[in-house]
């Protein structure tokens, strides 16, 4: 690093303590302790503060609350022209005490977590945060609540920890927030509680593209193969990273067949079955075929509220039964859901002193829910079906009746009917000026394709129908 890019840096660390000084003072010990402690990040990159907040149940009320505050906190330290924003906390983050690494030349970013100042010392500097700061805690195999959505996979992470290169392979995927990271992080917790012997590696797919493209960069590839291609165990997180990454690929095949041959085991998740990765090499997804694929579904209504009442027992609120099967009963879709609602809850009640009833959780959530709806337009499910297909918009509109672009058109008209308000003429003149007729008889053809567990071809391969809808569906409500 420059040497004017090091003043750049300390000057975004004393900004950064100078204003979470400032606001702590502005708010009030209290409401900084209940707020902000252990669960909101400051960033400051020039004259721009952002507060990350952990939840996106949590960002109307904050910026509601608190915005006033941060705003006069960030201008009576960066200027009369600083600006704040409020931002739902992103699942990893720079780390502490450093310069983001995407912030460019003479706009370094910070990232701090909040700290409580006490009355006795002041707010810690961003150093000392870091010096503090504890390495990553792993989830357990224990923790993980079992229904009939995710039985199967658990029963494999518990094979592979047992019997490590049995299922090799060991592919899981599934929608986001079913507990596929838990998995893998109670992998390598098991196995490095069971079996300390034996060299296990956890890391993303992104990190290992990071790793690869550095040794690249510094031509350090030997030492870079020695390292990933020597482990007993590989345990790579969102490994659909690599789609469309060509080179990186190449890499991570090469890797995979060498652990393979020795009879390494390697652990491996994404958001979609292998065959759906449609722009992953076809070597590398009949080695994911090869091993053990298991797929996680999101929680069946006994499954959330177990997941519900365990999670709120680890909290420090006082919940009534009746609430807690509202929220399981509300939140259908993840475990990231019932978890930002349970904090949304316990913050209420840290802030009003009173019990967590069904009444009270019907007018919190329900007020802040209104702030995540996700619109989904016609335009949005054109481009996730051309991209799940391989084809191009004007392909999917043309006046082919091809199979493989009929089926695709069908799909199309079909999520368009079940996810937006659009009239049946309106989808038909979406999807290559069509009449209302047609658009109907898509509707029906697919829901009836879905029940009868029918397969559609996707390239060279073959998937029921409804695997593919959810797979879209998914693409389509995470934007």
């Amino acid at each position: 690093m420059q040497p004017d890019s090091l003043a750049v840096v300390s000057q975004a660390k004393s900004c950064a303590d100078l204003i979470l000084a400032e606001f702590a003072r502005l708010i009030g010990r209290h409401s900084f302790e209940h707020w902000f402690h252990r669960k909101s990040r400051f960033q400051v990159a020039a004259s721009e503060l952002t507060v990350h907040v952990a939840s996106p149940f949590l960002l109307r009320w904050m910026q509601k609350q608190f915005k006033p505050a941060a705003t006069q906190a960030a201008r009576a330290v960066l200027g009369a022209g600083a600006e704040v924003k409020f931002a739902v906390e992103c699942a990893e983050t720079a780390p502490t005490g450093h310069a983001a690494p995407s912030a460019p030349a003479g706009r370094a970013a910070i990232a701090t977590r909040v700290a409580p100042p006490t009355a006795a010392s002041p707010a810690p500097t961003v150093h000392e945060r870091g010096i503090a700061r504890t390495g990553r805690r792993f989830a357990d195999l224990s923790d993980f609540v079992v229904g009939p959505c995710n039985e199967m996979a658990l029963a494999a992470a518990f094979q592979a920890c047992q019997s490590p290169g049995m299922y090799n392979p060991l592919y899981i995927y599934g929608p986001v927030g079913t507990g596929k990271t838990h998995l893998l992080e109670g992998v390598y917790r098991q196995l490095r509680r069971t079996q300390p012997a034996l060299q296990v590696l956890f890391l993303s797919c992104e990190a290992f593209t990071n790793h690869f493209t550095q040794a690249l960069r510094e031509h350090t590839l030997p030492a870079f193969r020695q390292r990933f291609r020597t482990v007993d165990v590989l345990i790579v997180d969102d490994i659909d990273f690599l789609d469309a990454k060509r080179g990186i690929q190449e890499e991570f095949l090469h890797t995979f067949k060498q652990l393979e041959a020795c009879g390494r085991q390697i652990v491996v998740a994404a958001d979609r079955h292998p065959r759906l990765l449609s722009k992953m090499g076809d070597e590398l997804i009949t080695r994911f075929l090869s091993g053990m694929v298991c797929r996680l579904e999101a929680p069946d209504a006994a499954t959330r509220r177990n997941i519900v009442v365990r999670k709120a027992r680890r909290l420090n609120a006082d919940f009534s039964p009746e609430a807690l099967e509202f929220v399981a009963d509300r939140f259908t879709n993840n475990v990231r859901e019932l978890e930002g609602a349970l904090n949304c809850l316990q913050t209420w009640q840290a802030m009003t002193g009173k019990r967590v009833g069904i009444t009270a959780a019907r007018q919190v959530l329900a007020e802040l829910e209104r702030d995540c709806i996700r619109v989904v337009r016609l335009a949005d499910i054109e481009r996730v079906v051309c991209d799940v297909f391989g084809i191009d918009a004007a392909a999917l509109k043309s006046d082919s009746r091809n199979r493989s672009l009929a089926q695709p058109r069908m799909l199309a008209m079909y999520l368009a009917r079940k996810h937006t308000r659009a009239a049946y003429s309106e989808i038909g003149q979406h999807f290559g000026g069509r009449n209302h007729s047609t658009v109907i008889s898509a509707e029906r053809r697919i829901g009836d394709w879905a029940q009868r567990q029918l397969s559609i071809r996707i390239a060279s391969h073959s998937l029921q129908v409804g695997d593919v809808l959810e797979s879209i569906e998914q693409q389509l409500l995470v934007g």
